[in-house]
């Protein structure tokens, strides 16, 4: 039996005991009282840690007297340690419970707020997400999440890239001026970043294979279920890649994030209700003009060199049964550094990626503009301050060479995978237009 986790008068993790099966095995775990049931003289408490849940029964005859009062009169929610031992009986949940020798009460909770009828309303829990978080499906949803993280972390490292930070504030925008959050920086206007894809760009002249982990920041009103306004996002920046190479990272990227996902998150998918079989490569490729025809056809009309609308989105997600590149989008359409192709100025080396079922983009990429005069005309079209992008001019004039990136939204990847209907669901504490609490 391993005792990694010895520590404040830890012997064992619900998980390790659940994974392992046996019986008469001597125990201390430390955790939290999920729910408390009494039949006759015995009190049963279905016990949470941040690994798992577990049933400990607690008989009047085997514990002192003062002991069975106090967790008689117990709260839901407060933190407790059970010393005992483990009992196999196919009647518990999970196959195993723990019959106490003596439980401790260690924090005592007030009455908990969350009631039946309060699950009803959402809004309630999100005012109170400092205590909802602790329900079933909300921490199952985290736990993907880390996953999510683990797995892109793995595969990362595992493929030869650094791991690299960039800042949070910055002098100037990267997707669009109309997003940012500006702030006072020392007297000088600054902004939270949207993406560290330009400090990455930099990055690859010492390193070639980069990748970050950061929070974003985008200032849309956007009410929608996929859009946040502090979100998390893995992006990746190769030297000497194309689009076509980046294309195949980002399959075995999402490959390989949703194969440790489904095996190693089995339990809080089951929670969820969520029934996912992770995708194989190599996806799905449509161009922009192909996904346009069709969405027009379901009636979604739109202008060609516009974004596509969610509405349109939507309906290439619930066209494929594994997720499906959209390529070759127009210029008009993509932000300044995007490189166009050889024989159409118009149209763009770069990609969304589209997640099956309705869950739309997760992912955004392609090949950067490495020609010095063409960014720079680019940056003069946008009315951009040239003085704040100097800095990323002068990597076309010392060796940068063609290269691609992408960047994937952790919490959308996460809304995919678990099944929850609002990106919301996927952020411990989530930030919308509407809230910033708590």
């Amino acid at each position: 039996m391993s005792t990694r986790y010895k520590v404040g008068g830890r012997t064992h993790t619900i998980r390790e005991l659940l994974e392992e099966q046996k019986d008469r095995v001597p125990i201390t775990i430390l955790g939290w009282i999920q729910n408390k049931s009494f039949i006759g003289g015995m009190i049963f408490l279905i016990i949470r840690d941040g690994s798992g849940y577990i049933q400990t029964t607690i008989k009047k005859e085997n514990v002192p007297p003062e002991v069975f009062n106090v967790v008689k009169d117990s709260t839901k929610e407060s933190a407790v340690k059970v010393i005992g031992e483990t009992k196999l009986d196919k009647r518990a949940p999970y196959g195993l419970e723990i019959i106490a020798k003596n439980v401790e009460i260690i924090a005592k909770a007030d009455v908990w707020p969350i009631t039946r009828s309060a699950i009803r309303s959402p809004s309630f829990l999100y005012d109170i997400r400092h205590l909802s978080i602790r329900g079933k499906k909300a921490s199952s949803v985290i736990k993907i999440r880390s996953k999510v993280i683990e797995a892109a972390t793995e595969y990362f490292f595992k493929n030869g890239f650094y791991l690299i930070s960039a800042p949070s504030i910055v002098q100037s925008a990267c997707e669009g001026g109309a997003t940012l959050f500006e702030v006072d920086y020392f007297g000088q206007k600054a902004y939270l970043t949207q993406s560290a894809q330009l400090y990455e760009e930099a990055a690859i002249l010492a390193l070639e294979r980069v990748w970050t982990i950061e929070p974003c920041f985008r200032a849309e009103k956007s009410k929608t279920a996929k859009h946040l306004t502090e979100f998390w996002m893995i992006e990746s920046e190769v030297a000497f890649a194309t689009h076509e190479d980046i294309m195949r990272l980002e399959e075995e990227l999402v490959s390989a994030i949703t194969h440790k996902v489904a095996e190693e998150c089995s339990g809080e998918l089951k929670i969820l209700g969520r029934k996912f079989t992770p995708p194989e490569p190599p996806f799905y490729k449509i161009t922009y003009d192909e996904a346009r025809d069709l969405i027009m056809k379901r009636g979604v009309t739109f202008e060609w060199g516009e974004d596509i609308p969610t509405e349109g989105e939507k309906i290439i997600s619930n066209e494929f049964d594994k997720p499906v590149f959209i390529k070759e989008f127009p210029l008009s359409a993509r932000s300044f550094y995007h490189m166009t192709k050889l024989d159409n100025d118009k149209v763009t080396l770069s990609s969304d990626l589209i997640a099956p079922e309705g869950f739309g983009e997760i992912t955004t990429g392609g090949q950067r503009l490495s020609d010095y005069k063409e960014l720079e005309k680019r940056i003069l079209q946008q009315d951009f301050p040239k003085e704040s992008f100097q800095w990323y001019l002068d990597l076309r004039r010392y060796g940068l060479p063609p290269h691609s990136g992408f960047g994937l939204g952790v919490e959308r990847v996460t809304r995919w995978v678990s099944g929850v209907k609002h990106i919301r669901a996927t952020s411990l504490f989530p930030r919308t237009p509407t809230r910033l609490n708590p």
